[in-house]
C-alpha cells in the first residue's frame, strides 16, 4: 500500500471519528436536557409570535393530534385577536419523574385588548426516543379552562362619542340620522354602465371606486352595497339617485352638526383618523376605524369626548354558547360638554354678518362667558363627516373670501375702537385727566418739524374743548396720538404689555396674540403716536378685545373670556386693576356719549329706552400713508351700560373691506339689530 492510499485512509479514520465523537456528544447533551429548558425556549418563541418555533417543541402525540396548520392557526388567532403582548412566566416549579416525564406548574400574565389576564397553569413533559424532553400540549396551555373544541372570543363595544350642548341644552354636535345611498347590483339594470355613470357623476364619486365596492368578494345579488352618507335633508340629490335602478337609501346614524355653518369655526368636526395621527397616538386606545376630532373645540376636547372603546375576550363551546369571561374591561362613553354659547344668539350674529368676512365676539362682560363666536364667511361642518366632494373641498380652498379661516383667532389694526384703551391708561397713569383740554390742531397735525412730512389727520373738528370726552365722541385722531406720545413710549408699552399684549389670551382656542410693535418697542414718535389712535403697528385679537373692554364695566379689571359652561358663572378675573377704578368709569361714561350724543360716532346705533356705550374704528390697511389703494377694517364694539340691567352684553364686531361701504358706520345697523333681538 502506497503512502498516499495510507494518508487518505487515516484522514478518512479521522472525520468518522470526530462524526461519531459529535454523535456521541450530541446524544449525551440530550440526554441532558431539562424541562425547565424546554419551557424557557417555548415561552421565548411564544413572545416573540414564533408558532412554528413552539410545534417543534411537541410531543410526537401532539403532534400527531394537531397538525402543524391547525396548530399555528389556533395559537396564531387566538393571541392575535386579543392583542397579547408582555407575555411573561412566574413562580416556575419544575418536577421530574422517574418515568421520563416531567410537570411543571407556574403563573404566566399578559397584556391584552381587555385588560391584563394571568392565570395559574401546569403542563407536562415527556422524553421522546432521543431522551428529549417535549411538551404535552392542548389547548389548555393557552388558557386552564380551554378545550380544543371550543373558541376564544372577542367583542369589542364601541364607545359613544359625547354631545356636545349650548348653554340651553341645544344639542351643537352628537349622534344624528343621515342618509346612507347604496346599490342593490340584483336590482339593477342588465346593463349598469351608464346608470354607474350617473351615480358616479351625482355623488362625485369615480366610477372605479364604485366598480370596486360592487365587485367585493362578499357581494351578493341582494347585498347593499354603501356608497356614501349624504345629509337627510338633500332631497333633491336623493330624488335624483332614486331615478336609478338598484340605488337603494336607508337612514344611518352619525355624528351630525344642526348648526354646521353658523358654528364651523368653534365646534370643528371629526373625521375618521389617518395613519399618522394613529402612529402618534399610539397606545391610546385608537384603531384603524376611529374617528378623531380634527379642528375646533372637536380636537381641543378630543380626550374627554371620545371615551375610550369596552372589550371582552370569553370563551365559547362548539354551538357558539358563551361558557366563560375571561377578561373585561367596560364601556366609558365619551363626556357631554355643555358649552357657554347660545345658539338663538349665535344665529342672530350669524345671520347678520355672514355675507362678510368679520370675526364678531358677544360676551357677558360682567361674567366673561362667551355667549356667541362668529367667524364668516363659513362653511357646513356636516359636509366633512359625510365625505366631501373633490368638487366642494376646491370650492372652498378656491374660495377668495377663505371661508375655512378663523378670523377670530387672527389679530387685526383696531382702529379709532382702541382710543378707549388709550384714553384709560392716559387716566391710569396719571398722563392725562379727563377735563385737559389738548387745544385746537384742526384736521392735520404733526409734533414738530422733525416728522417731516408727516402728519395725523383727523375727520371731524368740533367747538368744544378737546378733552376725553369730545375726543372720543367725534373720534379725534390727533387728541389719541398726543395722549400716546403724553403717556411716552415705555410706560405705554408696559402698559400694553399688562393688560396681555404679546401673550396669548387665556382661552380654550389658541388666539393670535395682541401686538403693538414688531420687537415689542416703537420704532419712532411717529409709530408711538399712531398706537394712539389703533394704527402703526398694533393689532388685537378680538377675544382679547372683549376682555380689555370688559374692565369699562367692572371698575377696571379686566373679565377672563370663557367658553365651557358652569351653572355657576365664574366671573373670573383675568388682569386686576388693568385701569383705574376712576379710569374705567370716566371712560363707560365718555363711550355712552358716543351712542347718546348726536353727534357721536355711533349715534346711529341708538335704542330707546336701552343705555348703550360703544365706539366705531375704521383701520387704514395700505403700504403707505399715500397709498390710494388700501383697504379699509370696521369695527363696532358696543356693550350694555346700566348696572342695573338682568342683561349684560358685550359685542366686539370686525368687517374687512368696509372702504367704500361706509367704513365702521357699516357694521352700526348689524350691531344694532343683534341688540334689539336679543334685549
Amino acid at each position: 500500500m502506497d503512502k498516499k492510499r495510507i494518508a487518505i485512509i487515516a484522514g478518512a479514520v479521522v472525520v468518522v471519528g470526530i462524526i461519531i465523537g459529535a454523535i456521541l456528544y450530541l446524544n449525551y447533551e440530550l440526554t441532558k436536557s431539562k424541562p425547565e429548558d424546554v419551557f424557557n425556549a417555548y415561552i421565548s418563541h411564544l413572545q416573540n409570535g414564533e408558532y412554528e418555533q413552539m410545534y417543534e417543541l411537541l410531543t410526537d402525540d401532539a403532534k400527531a393530534a394537531y397538525s402543524q396548520d391547525v396548530y399555528v392557526s389556533r395559537n396564531k388567532n387566538i393571541y392575535n385577536g386579543i392583542e397579547a403582548a408582555n407575555i411573561s412566566v412566574q413562580n416556575i416549579n419544575v418536577q421530574e419523574n422517574r418515568n421520563g416525564t416531567a410537570t411543571i406548574s407556574y403563573n404566566m400574565s399578559m397584556d391584552t385588548l381587555a385588560g391584563e389576564i394571568s392565570f395559574a397553569n401546569i403542563i407536562e413533559l415527556a422524553k421522546n426516543q432521543e431522551k428529549v424532553y417535549r411538551i404535552e400540549w392542548s389547548s389548555e396551555m393557552i388558557y386552564p379552562d380551554l378545550d380544543d373544541t371550543e373558541k376564544v372570543r372577542v367583542n369589542t363595544i364601541t364607545a359613544k362619542r359625547g354631545n356636545i350642548y349650548d348653554r340651553n341644552n341645544v344639542l351643537i354636535a352628537g349622534e344624528g340620522t343621515v342618509s346612507s345611498v347604496g346599490l342593490v347590483p340584483g336590482k339593477m339594470n342588465e346593463n349598469p354602465e351608464e346608470d354607474i355613470k350617473k351615480v358616479s357623476e351625482l355623488l362625485e364619486m369615480s366610477e372605479d371606486r364604485i366598480n370596486n365596492l360592487l365587485n367585493a368578494s362578499y357581494v351578493k345579488d341582494d347585498t347593499f352595497v354603501a356608497l356614501t352618507d349624504v345629509a337627510k335633508e338633500n332631497y333633491d340629490l336623493k330624488e335624483k339617485l332614486l331615478q336609478i335602478p338598484g340605488i337603494q337609501i336607508n337612514d344611518s346614524t352619525a355624528r351630525v352638526y344642526p348648526y354646521g355653518e353658523e358654528l364651523a369655526h368653534l365646534v370643528g368636526y371629526v373625521q375618521n383618523i389617518t395613519a399618522e395621527e394613529l402612529e402618534e397616538n399610539s397606545n391610546q386606545g385608537y384603531t384603524a376605524n376611529s374617528v378623531i376630532g380634527k379642528t375646533g373645540l372637536e380636537k381641543i376636547y378630543e380626550d374627554r369626548l371620545r371615551g375610550h372603546d369596552g372589550s371582552e375576550i370569553y370563551i365559547t363551546d362548539s354551538q357558539g354558547n358563551r361558557n366563560q369571561t375571561i377578561a373585561k374591561i367596560d364601556v366609558q362613553n365619551g363626556e357631554d360638554i355643555k358649552l357657554t354659547i347660545d345658539v338663538s344668539i349665535q344665529k342672530y350674529v350669524y345671520d347678520e354678518f355672514k355675507n362678510d368676512k368679520s370675526a364678531v365676539v358677544l360676551m357677558n362682560p360682567k361674567t366673561g362667558e362667551i355667549l356667541a363666536i362668529c367667524s364668516t364667511p363659513s362653511y357646513d361642518t356636516n359636509d366633512f363627516i359625510l365625505g366631501i366632494t373633490n368638487s366642494k373641498w376646491e370650492s372652498l380652498q378656491n374660495d377668495a373670501n377663505n371661508p375655512l379661516y378663523n378670523r377670530y383667532q387672527a389679530s387685526y389694526a383696531p382702529g379709532s375702537s382702541f382710543k378707549p384703551i388709550i384714553g384709560a391708561m392716559g387716566l391710569t397713569t396719571n398722563k392725562i385727566t379727563k377735563d385737559e383740554d389738548f387745544g385746537r390742531s384742526g384736521t392735520s397735525w404733526q409734533k414738530d418739524s422733525s416728522w417731516g412730512t408727516y402728519n395725523v389727520t383727523t375727520l371731524t373738528t368740533y367747538s368744544g374743548p378737546a378733552n376725553l370726552a369730545n375726543a372720543l365722541i367725534y373720534s379725534d385722531n390727533i387728541y389719541f396720538a398726543k395722549t400716546a406720545l403724553k403717556i411716552g413710549a415705555s410706560t405705554l408699552a408696559s402698559e400694553l404689555n399688562k393688560i396681555g399684549f404679546n401673550k396669548q389670551i387665556d382661552f380654550e382656542q389658541a388666539m393670535t396674540a395682541s401686538k403693538f410693535a414688531n420687537n415689542d418697542t416703537f420704532d419712532s414718535e411717529i409709530q408711538l403716536a399712531d398706537t394712539g389712535y389703533g394704527q402703526g403697528k398694533v393689532l388685537v385679537n378680538p377675544v382679547h378685545m372683549a376682555s380689555m373692554y370688559s374692565a369699562f364695566v367692572n371698575n377696571g379689571n379686566m373679565i377672563k373670556p370663557y367658553i365651557e359652561y358652569s351653572e355657576s358663572p365664574k366671573s373670573e378675573v383675568y388682569i386686576e386693576n388693568a385701569f383705574s377704578e376712576e379710569a374705567a368709569n370716566t371712560i363707560k361714561e365718555d363711550l355712552i356719549q358716543v351712542i347718546e350724543n348726536p353727534n357721536g360716532t355711533a349715534h346711529d346705533a341708538k335704542i330707546n329706552g336701552i343705555t348703550l356705550a360703544g365706539k366705531t374704528g375704521t383701520a387704514e390697511i395700505k403700504a403707505s400713508k399715500d397709498d390710494e389703494t388700501g383697504t379699509e377694517l370696521g369695527w363696532f364694539n358696543a356693550f350694555i351700560a346700566d348696572e342695573n340691567s338682568s342683561k349684560q352684553y358685550l359685542i366686539i364686531s370686525m368687517v374687512e373691506d368696509v372702504k367704500g361701504r361706509g367704513g365702521s358706520h357699516y357694521l352700526l345697523p348689524k350691531v344694532k339689530s343683534i341688540f334689539q333681538k336679543i334685549i
